[in-house]
């Protein structure tokens, strides 16, 4: 099985591509800019909304679900909102289908009309807090705590594999409070838990911060984020959390009575990842040889792969590698035992290597005589011999091993290429030949960001947290700056 990958030296986006298809992760469907996402990228989905929907809950949110459709005078409510998403919006206006009267093939039937087009869900805030109204009379009805897992439609003109696609699917959280400060608190509390999430199982290291205005989510009054780089030095927006304030409550009229009884509107925020996480799984940790996942995510875990001559062979190292699996699969590791005889070892190898399963085991009848595994670690491609006897140990350690390892190479190429500039000519010059995070000051005006983002194609990614205030000059208008902000070329 030739894996035939173009390097990513040569062409990062196709390499992406290439690698998106020959692992069986996802392939382009019928539906211009929409995916078929495959059985073995749906086992990696699954694993994130498992993870992500148990950190959900143990912070207090309730599952829910809302409809696909939304009236089109609901967008308009939120002027912004609406501003923020129109050009991206699928249509409805129709109910039925009819066949044509020259006999041609079916058609629109032109009685059928809606008398409100629908819109296809682009983001859910409109449908949801209208919704709320309903559920809000006063302060003992709040907090609201729901999150909902859907597909949405954006109707994205360019498309790639995961990381833009006119449908996709993702979690929403919206969330209603008493007071401006919880508000402000879950939102920045869902933030460090799409970082925990980001950084502790898709071993992809983050960085934390605000947004400023232009890139704020449309309706919001802050937009937080975390924010990853990719091996092509291109930053990536891994998950964002938005403090709504009142907006959308006095858009739809929610409102409660306080404990003194008085009227007053609630506070709102809501939060998302998507299959867009996916794309950064890929493109952070894979190689020219395949996928390299983290054995948290990866859906096989662990292979046995047995090398034999004849069924003979292959019964006793069955008979070994048997109860090899029943151990393993006691201590929550998943396994799969690939003893097909339509294909050679070599061929499963290179499979496996391309799919980034973690670990893999070759056993022949050598091995069962010396009482050995010949043990491989998808990360950095070592291999050796591992006695029977302490071959379980060894595997529950490699793993939490490559867990840790390929999130240290994430984090070694982040600050590799997090670069420290403070005239604009310096900036662009990094911008053009080096990529990654460039930290500088800026003015903190609209103006200025727009003219650095058509000059250079790079955009400010966040205004980081944890970072120490430092006085300084605009890059590029000379004003005074309090603190530096991190600019990129991001997807």
């Amino acid at each position: 099985m030739g894996k035939n990958l173009t390097s990513r030296s040569e062409d990062y986006s196709k390499w992406y591509n290439e690698l998106v298809v020959k692992s069986d992760l996802a392939e382009n469907s019928g539906v211009r800019g929409c995916m078929v996402i495959k059985p073995y990228g749906f086992a990696i989905w699954e694993k994130m909304q498992a993870q992500l929907d148990k950190m959900f809950k143990e912070t207090g949110h309730e599952n829910a679900y809302f409809p696909l459709f939304i009236p089109k005078s609901y967008l308009s409510k939120e002027a912004s909102h609406v501003e923020g998403f129109a050009k991206e919006c699928a249509v409805v206006t129709h109910y039925r289908l009819k066949n044509a009267e020259d006999g041609s093939g079916i058609v629109v039937d032109e009685d059928a009309k809606l008398e409100e087009e629908l819109i296809v869900r682009p983001t859910s805030e409109t449908i949801i807090w209208d919704t709320y109204r309903k559920w809000v009379q006063s302060y003992r009805d709040l907090p609201i705590m729901i999150n909902q897992w859907a597909n949405v439609v954006r109707w994205e003109m360019r498309t790639r594999l995961f990381l833009r696609t006119a449908e996709f699917l993702w979690q929403e959280g919206h969330t209603a409070h008493a007071t401006r400060q919880e508000a402000l608190e879950e939102a920045e509390q869902m933030m460090h838990v799409y970082a925990d999430f980001v950084e502790n199982y898709m071993g992809v290291p983050v960085i934390k911060g605000t947004k400023t205005e232009s890139e704020r989510f449309a309706g919001a009054e802050e937009t937080y984020c975390i924010e990853a780089l990719m091996q092509d030095g291109k930053a990536l927006q891994a998950g964002t959390s938005h403090f709504l304030g009142q907006n959308f409550a006095k858009a739809f009229d929610v409102k409660f009575a306080n404990r003194e009884g008085k009227q007053e509107y609630v506070w709102a925020t809501s939060w998302g990842v998507s299959t867009r996480l996916m794309g950064a799984l890929v493109m952070t940790h894979s190689d020219d040889n395949g996928l390299v996942l983290p054995p948290k995510l990866a859906p096989i875990q662990v292979v046995i792969v047995p090398i034999y001559k004849g069924l003979d062979q292959l019964d006793s190292i069955s008979e070994k590698v048997d109860s090899l699996v029943k151990e393993l699969r006691s201590k929550g590791i998943s396994v799969k035992y690939d003893k097909r005889d339509t294909h050679k070892p070599g061929f499963k190898f290179n499979e496996y290597e391309l799919k980034g399963v973690p670990v893999r085991i070759a056993v022949g009848q050598r091995d069962l005589e010396n009482g050995t595994y010949e043990v491989a670690r998808r990360d950095t491609l070592q291999k050796e011999s591992v006695n029977a006897e302490d071959v379980v140990s060894k595997i529950e350690s490699l793993l939490q091993e490559i867990q840790e390892n390929i999130y240290k190479k994430a984090l070694d190429y982040r600050k590799d290429h997090m670069t420290v500039v403070d005239s604009y000519e310096e900036f662009k010059q990094v911008i053009e030949e080096k990529g990654g995070f460039v930290a500088a000051h800026w003015d903190g005006t609209m103006e200025t960001e727009d003219k650095i983002k058509e000059e250079t194609k790079a955009t400010i990614r966040c205004i980081p947290f944890n970072t120490e205030k430092e006085e300084g000059k605009c890059m590029v208008t000379g004003k005074p700056s309090s603190q530096r902000v991190l600019f990129a070329k991001a997807y």
